[in-house]
């Protein structure tokens, strides 16, 4: 039933951008609205992986950024939604519990991949991902989130009962696990009291262990099973890390919010666009723009103001290499999800049905290879 989705030469795709690393779907629609993606390329092989599918009933969103390559993101995007689909179908529908049986059923299946491989790749025990997954099914939102990728709800502005049309306020729906987020580093070194070099500042960032700022992931096995950090076959590609137990987890946070009327749209992202932008200006860009394109567009206010960061243009930017491009700004994918309440919240009781493959969007695994083949995705 969900073969097509994963098949690259199937998939449901958009057009290339003006730069040769740009992919983008500007405007499809979706069980309560519409809803547009884009995708840019900094890094030699890109590490995000973002896709939605929808059906009369639901609307399913995901957002994977990976790190140290892009064996975690790809495999979340193959392998999430449908656990997902199984454990609502023998639980009765949607819920909190499902979707930590889903995230942890998709760590456990990583693990077993890097367990069978990392011998021929000993690298792959460095890769993560981390993982934005809304879902909209019954009037009803659910995020769940590992790392530091960030919903955002724009939505009208209330003063007690009363809502003012002309104000739109950002929401943030996600948490950031990131230990540059003071409350973050204080999870952390509760969890580690007797590490007193479980985060470390340096270079101006703080990192856990001094490696890497997200504490919640999907993979980094190497940070979550100590067998692995300290085999030497590893160590050609990493230092070795005192580790005596995981300095990271699986475990997402997760939010249910009754969508309302004053709810207006959604905005998924992988990190590089909040690196650039605040919630605030975000919101303020989808709320005063048209809706075509405005994935997009988000994508363009990143680049600019990243390029004024180094006193350079857009222009500028667009014309560094994939790889090169990485040290100006990260690969960035963007999905915004209009909420038309007057279309009314379709009925879907929690359950995702035979048909949430309706419309199936899934950007290309590598933006370059696409827009340089025309869709020839072969890894």
């Amino acid at each position: 039933m969900l073969e097509s989705c994963y098949k690259p030469l199937e998939r449901c795709f958009g057009g290339g951008g003006d730069d040769g690393l740009l992919w983008h779907m500007d405007l499809k629609p979706h069980a309560s609205g519409e809803y547009s993606i884009a995708v840019v390329q900094a890094n030699s092989l890109l590490e995000d992986q973002g896709q939605v599918l929808t059906s009369p009933s639901a609307t399913y969103i995901g957002v994977y950024d990976g790190h140290g390559g892009a064996e975690a993101s790809r495999f979340i995007n193959n392998h999430l939604f449908l656990y997902l689909q199984k454990f609502a179908a023998e639980h009765g529908g949607l819920s909190k519990d499902v979707i930590e049986k889903a995230f942890d059923a998709t760590e456990t299946d990583f693990l077993h991949l890097v367990k069978e491989s990392w011998l021929d790749r000993p690298q792959i025990v460095s890769v993560g991902s981390c993982c934005l997954v809304g879902v909209i099914t019954n009037g009803t939102l659910f995020v769940a989130n590992l790392g530091d990728s960030r919903a955002v709800l724009g939505r009208r502005a209330t003063d007690g009962r009363m809502v003012h049309s002309s104000t739109v306020v950002a929401e943030r729906l996600s948490t950031d696990h990131n230990v540059g987020v003071e409350e973050v580093r204080k999870e952390v070194k509760a969890l580690h009291p007797e590490d007193s070099h479980i985060v470390i500042h340096t270079h101006g960032v703080w990192r856990i262990k001094g490696i890497i700022q997200v504490s919640r992931s999907i993979g980094d096995v190497y940070l979550k099973k100590p067998e692995y950090n300290r085999n030497p076959l590893f160590h050609q590609y990493a230092s070795p890390i005192p580790l005596k137990r995981a300095v990271m987890s699986a475990e997402p946070s997760i939010l249910t919010r009754k969508l309302r009327p004053q709810d207006l749209f959604l905005v998924f992202a992988s990190d590089g666009l909040w690196e650039q932008l605040s919630d605030d200006t975000v919101v303020d860009i989808v709320h005063k723009n048209p809706r075509n394109g405005i994935a997009r567009r988000l994508i363009r206010a990143a680049i600019e103001v990243a390029a004024r960061k180094r006193e350079m243009r857009y222009d500028d930017i667009k014309r560094i290499e994939k790889g090169v491009r990485r040290h100006f700004h990260d690969d960035i994918t963007v999905v915004v999800i209009y909420l038309d309440y007057h279309q009314g919240w379709p009925n879907g009781n929690g359950k995702f049905k035979d048909d949430i493959t309706d419309n199936c969007t899934t950007a290309p695994l590598d933006i370059f290879t696409f827009n340089s083949d025309n869709g020839d995705l072969s890894p």
